[in-house]
């Protein structure tokens, strides 16, 4: 079992960062703020995310108020604030992991398949809401 967390930016929806791990631990959402965070203004920013244990621990929050970052969880059942994320997570398991056949999918076939999707999805995937660019893509046209 391998767990994903992803941050994604709105404005593009490029994913700005991601880590894979064996574990579902506090210290896989904080590698994945830093790296977020690494070399991006981030004071205002607000950063979305579910109510699970590693968004609500003291560490994450703290991490997020250190770097000018306001969290912002939807109530118990409401996933609106959450939405553009999961929709990701949905895409990456159908266009890169769904088949009619059962494959049994090793770690470092799982870990190849995600790098080989967050490269498509951020440098060539069209989006319609982008003017059919990719979001690296988009982002360099509005720059």
């Amino acid at each position: 079992m391998l767990y994903l967390s992803t941050i994604m930016d709105l404005f593009n929806n490029e994913i700005i960062a991601y880590k894979i791990s064996d574990t579902q631990e506090v210290s896989l959402v904080l590698d994945t703020l830093e790296a977020a965070c690494r070399g991006r203004e981030t004071n205002e920013v607000i950063l979305h995310s579910d109510q699970g244990a590693q968004y609500t621990s003291y560490a994450f929050q703290e991490l997020a108020k250190e770097k000018g970052i306001t969290t912002s969880m939807s109530r118990k059942g409401n996933c609106y604030d959450n939405a553009v994320i999961e929709s990701f997570h949905s895409s990456l398991k159908s266009e890169e992991f769904n088949t009619r056949y059962r494959v049994n999918l090793t770690n470092s076939i799982v870990l190849e398949k995600v790098e080989s999707y967050m490269y498509y999805y951020n440098y060539i995937r069209p989006f319609a809401k982008l003017n059919y660019h990719s979001p690296v893509e988009f982002r360099t046209v509005v720059a």
